[in-house]
């Protein structure tokens, strides 16, 4: 008879209340939170799309100024070796204008003129290719004929005219004779 006791039934009505009251206090301390999450991803998405934006504009202001070196290299790739041959011109020109000059000064003129351009050759990375006596190159040479010869064949006899050669890249070839097989 006790079961009836309306004093009983209280506290096991109260703890369900307490239950059911729960999960709505859940539910709503979760919904502050979930907004505070996207709040603070969105936030977090502002600086990722803030930094994006800055390092597209870096990268761009990058590649404008190595356009811009490329083509002050292109522009002014011929100063150093301009600069070098200005001595030759000048003496060139004083040889011009030297008057009374006998054939020998003017052929020592010319002799420390022609140093003076093989010095800025040198300081450009020109070299010259004079290859007599070596073995025939097409990538180095340039056949103008050939001549009978005993000794080996494909091999340079005469050069008519130096070749040149850039830091190693052929700028022009030398003409050259070479030698043919008798018979």
């Amino acid at each position: 008879m006790q079961e009836n006791n309306p004093t009983q039934q209280a506290p096991d009505t109260e703890p369900q209340q307490d239950a059911a009251a729960e999960p709505q206090s859940s539910h709503t301390d979760t919904m502050p939170s979930l907004q505070e999450a996207l709040r603070a991803a969105e936030l977090k998405a502002e600086e990722h799309h803030d930094a994006w934006l800055r390092a597209k504009a870096e990268t761009e202001n990058l590649r404008r100024r190595a356009q811009e070196d490329v083509e002050k290299a292109h522009k002014y790739a011929g100063e150093k070796f301009a600069q070098a041959m200005l001595p030759v011109k000048d003496s060139l020109e004083a040889a011009l204008n030297a008057e009374n000059a006998s054939f020998e000064n003017l052929r020592d003129g010319v002799e420390l003129t022609l140093k003076q351009l093989a010095s800025a050759f040198e300081g450009a990375g020109v070299e010259m290719v004079d290859p007599v006596g070596e073995k025939f190159d097409p990538n180095v040479h340039q056949a103008i004929s050939a001549q009978p010869d005993d000794g080996e064949p494909n091999r340079v006899l005469t050069v008519l005219q130096k070749g040149y050669t850039l830091h190693g890249r052929v700028i022009r070839p030398a003409l050259v004779i070479v030698s043919a097989a008798k018979g």
